[in-house]
Parts: structure tokens; sequence; C-alpha cells
């Protein structure tokens, strides 16, 4: 029904576990809707990748955590106690990162936009690396960096060609995508020529990210050898050889039937076709062996969370559906109405009970498309019982909003079955909090 782990099963009372907490207890000490992630699975995601990388390419790489999946101080502390390193893609991921003292030469800086401030704050910060996704970004770096007398990494972000089957809205390497200088039209060769004119940045090599939810290994070995081999072209046309290589991230996960339960061991199969390719490469074109980069977000705390709600009114439609609302929506979790996500979801007061009919999830928000999603088969559900949602762990805390002002729910981390919060709850006067009413409205 889901994907069980030693952390995330079915107990004695017939109640939903995680982390050893049992979901029901956790719904009476912090209320509904609560974020709840699994610290044993973040920790075992975060090693798999950093473990597979020293065993597999001598430790020549870094795994560095997708801050847009979940972002808070505490994921930060957990990712620099496990010795990987962050991506970030704004001023306020970074800020959040600095705060929880995550070491700044650990830290990837990207966006397509990077604001004038969120570059000038990344280089008074110190990042090891930026991400280069636009001429005035390749200007705007140069001169912060003459300004401060120093010399900063960077990367630029290439588009091989690579369609990974996945969502339109979230593959980033098509010929149309926002994200990266075309490798066919001749751009990422142009942007590589101008960036080695600029004494104040140190180009290192590329990045790549071919997209999200990528359950297809091929989709990454054909990623890497498009990388190489332009990386061939430049030290033939240019005289570069890049040192460094980042092939983004996208691993799938577990949302429904029909994904790929993969596995934590599974992650690090991709990798190692991923690392075998690099090396088979490198030899294929003479080139020595770049420190490799990966970003993985959502695979990494993607099935680490679940979302807890409150069954509230119920709803029948003869012949046409049924509703079950929760107390939360899509300003918790806003991924079906923007992609149609798909989720599995079970009573956590009833877990070991038998589905008996079909049901769509409706939030509380005054929308008609407010829905967590359809054709969720449950035991029929009633007012009062707990509803958990799977694998909201990413993109769900990250997109959320005050829509109709409802309140962005609190997280908590579970581990050994204790639960401490990372995210407080939100009150009303958080959401009045930066309100303002001029003088003549008074």
């Amino acid at each position: 029904m889901f994907n069980t782990r030693d952390t995330l099963k079915i107990n004695a009372k017939g109640h939903l576990e995680i982390g050893g907490a049992d979901c029901v207890d956790l719904a009476a000490e912090f209320g509904t809707p609560l974020y709840v992630f699994d610290e044993a699975y973040i920790r075992q995601m975060m090693r798999i990748y950093r473990d597979t990388i020293a065993e597999e390419y001598d430790g020549n790489g870094l795994v560095l955590y997708a801050s847009k999946a979940f972002s808070c101080t505490a994921v930060y502390a957990i990712a620099r106690q496990e010795n990987i390193g962050v991506d970030v893609v704004s001023g306020g991921e970074l800020y959040t990162a600095m705060r929880a003292g995550f070491p700044a030469e650990k830290i990837t800086m990207h966006g397509n936009n990077k604001l004038p401030h969120e570059i000038a704050e990344a280089l008074d910060c110190g990042v090891g690396m930026i991400v280069v996704d636009a001429y005035s970004e390749v200007d705007l770096i140069e001169a912060e960096a003459e300004k401060r007398g120093i010399v900063q990494n960077v990367l630029i972000r290439i588009n091989p060609g690579v369609e990974a089957h996945t969502h339109a809205y979230v593959q980033t390497a098509t010929p149309d995508s926002k994200f990266g200088f075309s490798v066919a039209s001749g751009a990422a060769e142009a942007i590589t020529k101008y960036a080695l004119s600029k004494p104040h940045l140190r180009l290192r090599g590329y990045h790549c990210h071919i997209g999200s939810q990528i359950f297809e290994k091929q989709s990454f070995v054909l990623a890497v050898e498009k990388n190489l081999a332009f990386m061939a072209e430049m030290k033939k046309n240019l005289g570069f050889e890049a040192d460094s290589l980042n092939m983004g991230g996208g691993f799938g996960i577990w949302y429904a039937e029909g994904d790929a339960k993969i596995g934590v061991a599974g992650y690090a199969d991709y990798l190692r076709a991923l690392l075998s390719t690099v090396r088979e490469g490198c030899k294929k074109y003479g080139l020595r062996l770049p420190f490799v980069y990966l970003e993985p977000g959502r695979s990494i705390v993607g099935e680490a969370g679940i979302t807890l709600y409150t069954v509230g009114a119920i709803r029948e439609i003869p012949g046409i559906r049924k509703y079950v609302a929760v107390d939360g929506g899509m300003f918790d979790n806003p991924r079906y109405a923007l992609y149609q996500s798909r989720y599995t979801a079970i009573l956590a007061n009833r877990a070991a009970e038998e589905p008996s009919e079909l049901v769509s999830i409706a939030g509380k928000c005054c929308e008609s498309g407010d829905l967590i999603g359809v054709d969720f088969n449950l035991p029929k559900a009633a007012t009062g019982d707990i509803l958990a949602v799977f694998s909201t762990g990413a993109y769900n805390y990250s997109m959320a909003s005050n829509y109709n002002r409802n309140l962005i729910p609190p997280a908590v981390l579970v581990n050994g079955g204790k639960a401490e919060y990372i995210v407080m709850p939100q009150t009303y006067e958080d959401l009045v909090r930066n309100d303002a009413v001029p003088e003549r409205l008074k």
C-alpha cells in the first residue's frame, strides 16, 4: 500500500507509525495539519549518496542537498553533521543556511535570475561556487568580486538537450527551457569564452540539470555523455579543460502506485551508473576526471515526510464523487493544483483496515481546485479520523502559502519515538505582523 521501511510502518495498535512515533499521538500533541519528517531516513539518504561517491569515485565529489525541496535551519544542521554540501537558489535560502552555521565553502548558489543583492550576499558569505545562468550574472559577479579583491569560483549552466521522461513543467534541459545555455546552438561555447575573459571569475566547469522525478538511469547516462563531449570540445576549441562537473539531481521517488519503489540502496545504483559513465567518457575523450557534484533534494526528504490531517466534512454526490474534506489543502500542498501530482493516503488511526471506497480529498480553501487529489482508496472515513498523506517531504512546506489567511502548518522531526518542532506553528499575529495601515486610513 505504501513504501514501508523500519521507520514507517503500521504498529500493533493498527496505527501508522513514523520514526518510532504513533501518528495518532503526534496529531493529538501537535495538532493538524502537521508536517512530520523522519530524521533517520533523511540521514540514511544523505549517507548513501556521500558514501557511494567515496567508494565508487575515490571521494572526488560532493553531494549538495537541494534546499528548494525543504529549507529550514534543522535540515541544514543535519546536512552539516552528515558532511555534505548544500545548494541554494535565493538569498533567503542562503541566509537560512548561514544561520544554521553551515560552512560557506560547501554552498553552491543557483538561480536563473540572481538579484544583485543575492550575488553580493553570496560573495560576502564566501560561498564555494556560483552557477552562472546569464551574461548579466557574469558581469555582476565580476564587478562585485573586483570590489572585494577576490576571485570567485563559477560553473556555467548548460543545456545539453536531454529530454527526460517527466512532467513538462519540471523538464529543465529541453531546447525551450528557461535554464541554461544551449550546447547545440553554440550559446554554451560563447558564454564559456566570455566567462574565461573575466579576471575575477575562475571558471571551474559546467552544471546540468535535466529535470525532476526521473526514474530512467539512461537519462542521466546520456546527460553525462553529452556534457563530456562538450567539455572535450571546449578543451579543443578554447584550450579550457573543466575540472568540475555538476550533474544536478532529479532522481525520482515513490508517490503512488505505478512509481518505482527504489529503496535507499537503489539510489546508489543510479549514482554508480552516472559515475561509471563519467570515468568511461573521460577515458574516451582524454579528459581528466572532474570533481563531480550532485544535487539530490526530493530523494533525500520526499519520502521522509508525511502530512497529517484531521477529517472534517464529508460530502457525497451520488453516482459522481465523494469528497472527504481535511483541515489543510492547497495552502500546505499546492502540488495537485499545479501538476495534478499523485499521492497515497491512509487513515492513520485505522491503518490496518482494508480500503472500501474511492474518494477525493478536498481542502478547506475557498477554491474549487483545492484538492489533495482524487481517487484515493480508503476505508469509509468519518469526521475526526486522522488522514496521513505520504511522500510530502519535498515541495510541500517549501511551496506553502497563507492563501485565505490560513496558517502554514508546523513541522516536527521524529527519531526514536521522540518528536520535536523544526518549524514552529504560525499564529494569527504572524499573519498581520507585516501589515501596515497608512495614517489616512486610521
